[in-house]
């Protein structure tokens, strides 16, 4: 029997809001279900309520952020995430984890982009798949977030996202549906804000007919925490479940409505049974491992850094060298963002302390200057700094934003270093012998004004509480770095293609880049980048050779592509597969990534990497069908060893789909042209007309193409009956798709 049978219209309307801060409704027959923050650690709050991380949780492993997986470029590391959350997420008895997070980062001035994979959605996808599925397998439930277009934390409660219809399929709910149809998540997480007008909370195209009718979702979608703004309009549109608990008015409302003959019980009974659904994520609490889960910290973290340059191989350092260690986070670490996602972390690796452990166990020394102090300018600090790398061999300096500088909530307004970093750094650069940079940062930094003075950067981003072990190991070559940037490093915040719209004014925010969001966009235009897409470096040296395509069907093919270790040490590689086409009636960007496989060989060793490409790797979604589409026409398919640089690359041709449209006589003359029935019938009736006059018509001549964009009817005027319009209507009435 059905558990709404057994409840009241009451009982089933409170099941609907939440039964506290972090827990659903509990009923005969139902337990409450328990929700907590992630995606990177369990927030587990027990005493205090909050959903920006202020007050206290229990102690949790903090794995590395989502913008450190998703430079990982692994399936294997997004999965082993999954797998650990869901061990800890029972401990803490939670039932429900709150992510991942897939949303795009269109502009690197986003303030949550730490909690975001990427830039491409076939990155967000593929990896959120991954981490869905390894967490569900371990009887916890996920909430994917933040459904859609929630690219900013400005105004984000009220800003509506105006996008268009191809620019919100192919980029910004693509990773949505990869995961909702491969991982089926237990729960969609509504966004705050509105999409093209339309509160996400209250957006029935988006909760029922895509979410739900078109991509076949049969899970929970809940709010995030106070999205809902009138109730009975979110549960018609397809929201079951709003957080928190909402108070007596919201039970109310959905009664009332119910009562009043204005909203069908069955459909609160609907959502009800979706509630009830969650019960198979109850289970019994299990205590984890600790150091066992912190040790996954530290290799986990290992394999999201990004050594972005090592010029004459001044990495790995020699552990046996001396080494001048710079900088307030070498002992200080920033290693998470702020926000809802803030994690009390069970310990915490110290650069500093990891790094001379192993340099002292080795016969070096590691002497320690400040440097700065990210509370205030401190020249003082500075000075020493600099003094002390007079003469130095090597020094380290250990660079990046502060906590306060990005977190949910707000938005970066500047993507430099701050101003006293800056300034160490070219000084120190100038006075030691060689200098590394240490980078922690949970969006991109520009690297002007230091960059071309130093020998090597490695890009940490925020790796978690394993962070400093990593590093370390990192820098003296126990680890070898195998991350590849997930989005672009821009020369300047205005090369960004958002920079003219973010973020946003007078309550709207335009995405006007369309489609061409990070390398999609620099790529097509020829911009220069600092460091591109796709673009990480390792202590060892590898080998692409043998691509093949084989075309299994007219819009699917399988490339394979031999990769080889030709260096001297083992180390993951990213082989990369883009594809390139002018092919059908839209603008393509220039390449767009295909498909990815990272891949750990030892030296010497080769692999045969496959790499299915499916029909979304050559389409782009037509406006005029409301479909994906893929042209007919030549396609290139490259390997590259980032957006920027095609290493092998080969032309296949695609048979592609042959959508004829039903046209009116309000379509344009070129349109009728392009109508395999009607548009010889067309250009024949013009040439005689033309021919009448003394004039030869083609359909390339200036007359014809000044003739293409205007409508069919007014041709049809002024031709004075010569072609005849129910004939022309007779051939285009057959949709023949």
């Amino acid at each position: 029997m059905s558990i709404t049978a057994s409840l009241t219209l009451e009982q089933k309307a409170a099941l609907l809001t939440g039964g506290g801060f972090w827990s659903t409704a509990a009923a005969p027959g139902l337990d409450e279900i328990v929700l907590s923050d992630g995606p990177h650690g369990v927030r587990r709050q027990l005493a205090g309520t909050d959903h920006l991380g202020m007050h206290h949780s229990e102690p949790a492993t903090c794995f590395p952020p989502a913008v450190g997986i998703g430079s990982s470029w692994s399936v294997e590391t997004a999965s082993r995430l999954g797998a650990a959350l869901a061990r800890e997420s029972r401990a803490f008895g939670v039932d429900v984890l709150l992510g991942p997070g897939v949303n795009i980062k269109r502009s690197p001035l986003g303030g949550r982009s730490f909690e975001y994979y990427s830039e491409d959605p076939l990155i967000s996808g593929v990896l959120g798949s991954a981490y869905v599925t390894a967490l569900q397998a371990g009887g916890v439930g996920a909430s994917l977030k933040h459904f859609a277009a929630n690219d900013q934390e400005t105004d984000r409660m009220v800003i509506s996202s105006d996008v268009d219809e191809r620019t919100l399929r192919e980029i910004h709910l693509s990773a949505f549906e990869r995961v909702v149809t491969e991982a089926k998540p237990a729960t969609v997480m509504c966004s705050y804000n509105r999409i093209n007008g339309v509160p996400a909370s209250e957006n029935r195209l988006l909760l029922t007919e895509i979410l739900r009718e078109e991509w076949g979702y049969s899970g929970l979608v809940v709010s995030d925490w106070g999205a809902v703004r009138t109730r009975v309009p979110a549960l018609t549109a397809g929201l079951d479940l709003a957080m928190p608990e909402s108070g007596e008015y919201s039970v109310r409302s959905v009664v009332e409505a119910v009562q009043a003959g204005e909203l069908d019980e069955a459909v609160v009974d609907q959502s009800v049974e979706r509630v009830a659904a969650l019960q198979r994520f109850r289970g019994a609490v299990k205590p984890f491992n600790a150091e066992e889960h912190h040790a996954l910290a530290r290799e986990l973290a290992a394999d999201c850094a990004v050594l972005l340059k090592n010029e004459a191989g001044v990495l790995p350092l020699d552990p046996s060298a001396d080494l001048l260690v710079i900088g307030e986070f070498a002992l200080q670490p920033r290693f998470q963002g702020g926000g809802s996602s803030n994690v009390n972390a069970t310990t915490v690796d110290v650069p500093l302390e990891r790094l001379r452990a192993r340099v002292e166990a080795a016969g070096g020394s590691v002497r320690f200057e400040r440097g700065f102090n990210t509370a205030a300018p401190d020249e003082s600090l500075r000075a020493a700094a600099v003094d002390a790398a007079r003469g130095a061999g090597v020094a380290v300096v250990f660079a990046g934003t502060s906590e306060t500088d990005e977190s949910e909530g707000y938005d970066r307004t500047t993507l430099e270093l701050p101003a006293e970093q800056i300034l160490l750094i070219q000084e120190v650069s100038a006075a030691a012998d060689h200098t590394i940079v240490v980078l922690s940062n949970g969006g991109v930094v520009t690297l002007g004004g230091w960059h071309d003075d130093v020998d090597a950067v490695l890009e940490g981003f925020l790796l978690g509480q394993g962070a400093g072990d990593a590093i370390a190991a990192l820098l003296t070559g126990e680890a070898n770095p195998s991350g590849r940037l997930a989005e672009s490093i821009p020369l300047r915040v205005e090369d960004n293609p958002s920079y003219l719209h973010f973020p946003g004014e007078q309550g709207h925010v335009r995405y006007g880049e369309g489609v061409m969001v990070g390398y999609r966009y620099y790529e097509t235009v020829g911009a220069a980048v600092q460091y591109p897409f796709g673009h990480g470096l390792s202590y060892t040296d590898f080998e692409v050779s043998d691509l093949t395509v084989d075309v299994r069907a007219s819009d699917f093919a399988l490339a394979q592509v031999k990769v080889t270790n030709v260096g001297g040490r083992t180390g993951g590689y990213v082989v990369q597969a883009y594809v390139a086409t002018d092919a059908g009636p839209v603008r393509r960007p220039r390449r767009t990534l295909a498909q990815f496989a990272k891949v750990v060989l030892e030296a010497g060793e080769s692999r045969l990497v496959e790499l299915p490409l499916d029909r979304r790797a050559f389409a782009y979604w037509d406006v005029e069908q409301h479909a994906f589409a893929v042209a007919s026409g030549s396609y290139t398919v490259q390997i590259n060893a980032d957006a920027s640089s095609v290493v092998l690359a080969v032309d296949v041709d695609l048979e592609g789909d042959t959508p004829v449209r039903v046209l009116s006589l309000q379509d344009s003359v070129g349109d009728w042209l392009a109508h395999p029935d009607a548009g010889p019938f067309v250009l024949s009736g013009i040439g005689a007309v033309a021919r009448a006059s003394g004039r030869e018509v083609t359909e390339d001549s200036d007359e014809m193409r000044m003739m293409a964009s205007m409508p069919m009817n007014q041709v049809l005027n002024l031709m004075g009956g010569a072609i005849d319009g129910d004939r022309l209507l007779a051939l285009a009435a057959a949709d023949r798709r």
